[in-house]
């Protein structure tokens, strides 16, 4: 399912099969999750500077193939850019199953790279946005960038965990020991994410869209002890939280909400323009922050953990060709959890 231009469906196309480059898996695609991020490319707010290219950032795979090339590491899909230092790491896609997350490549050699903060790297290089992703049945990765997939997880509830999962994950721990944490948006993210902050001993406060009544009971199922909508006055002070929705407005919302000293985290890749707000908000030393993008290191420790809790994703199907009905139900929110794209 190929992405030709902004605020053009995706089209249907049978491609030739891809060869795997020096360094690179060739991968049968299992599962793909569908993820807010290819909207935001789908309506230009995160730009793909190559078209036409495949989407798809949540990929589970089996490895059918490899190159290897003595005495050189892989180099960049783009412009020949040599992948420099970051070959010093192992292979993480030992084993027939392996997950491909937005992380696709990093120079090695920049000064994020050099301080352990990949997620920052100057040159990356993100899958389904500057090299094709898994909305397909075959697709190549950089080996060094796959991630293993535990044991027993079904491939459908293993794909939310390699962008929703790992970028939730990567917002949770900034968080610090918060006890009490507000999720803004209740989505594939904020559904994996409030399992493991009750799995913590955290008391999770869900905050939907309002009157979304069906999103608000899903929430409670899966532990959170107060759901309402984004109107709605919270019964406690947050020392969290996580604004996962891509709505600005929400950012002072959540401020609002924040005991002395609490701090928020906005977890999405495009946000919408943050309305100003009285510097009372911020004050008692709250803090304002962002993620962005994820480090290998996130994926190996969260994909060490989500057994652990365990974690349980909900997901929807949908067969590969009716990739735009899913991404037209996540933009409506037909759903709750995730969806996922099954070749």
């Amino acid at each position: 399912m190929v992405f030709d231009r902004v605020g053009a469906p995706l089209r249907a196309a049978e491609l030739p099969k891809p060869e795997p480059g020096p360094g690179q898996l060739l991968l049968k695609v299992r599962a793909c999750g569908v993820c807010r991020t290819d909207l935001h490319e789908l309506d230009g707010e995160v730009e793909i500077e190559n078209p036409p290219r495949i989407l798809g950032h949540q990929i589970v795979a089996s490895v059918e193939g490899e190159r290897h090339l003595e005495g050189e590491g892989p180099r960049s899909p783009k412009e020949g850019l040599d992948a420099g230092t970051a070959g010093e790491r192992g292979d993480a896609a030992a084993g027939p199953r392996v997950g491909v997350p937005w992380l696709g490549w990093t120079c090695g050699e920049c000064r994020f790279c050099r301080a352990g903060r990949e997620n920052l790297c100057e040159r990356a290089l993100f899958t389904g946005r500057d090299v094709d992703g898994g909305m397909a049945q075959w697709t190549v990765a950089d080996a060094r960038f796959c991630l293993p997939i535990p044991e027993g997880c079904p491939d459908e509830q293993a794909a939310p965990l390699l962008c929703a999962g790992l970028i939730g994950w990567r917002a949770l721990r900034m968080c610090g020991d918060a006890r009490r944490l507000g999720l803004y948006g209740f989505g594939a993210a904020a559904h994996i994410i409030a399992q493991v902050a009750r799995w913590q001993g955290r008391e999770v406060y869900a905050v939907t869209r309002p009157g979304d009544t069906g999103t608000q009971s899903f929430a409670r199922e899966l532990g959170a002890v107060w759901a309402g909508g984004s109107e709605d006055p919270l019964p406690n002070e947050l020392d969290a939280a996580i604004v996962f929705a891509p709505d600005g407005a929400l950012v002072p919302t959540a401020l609002r909400a924040m005991a002395p000293g609490g701090t928020v985290v906005c977890g999405g890749i495009h946000m919408s323009d943050i309305p100003a707000f009285p510097y009372e908000l911020l004050w008692h030393e709250r803090t304002l922050r962002s993620v962005a993008n994820l480090t290998r290191a996130d994926g190996e420790e969260f994909l060490k953990l989500a057994p652990e809790v365990p974690v349980k994703t909900q997901v929807t199907t949908y067969p590969l060709e009716q990739a735009n009905e899913a991404l037209a139900d996540l933009r409506a929110g037909r759903f709750t959890g995730a969806a996922v794209l099954v070749p």
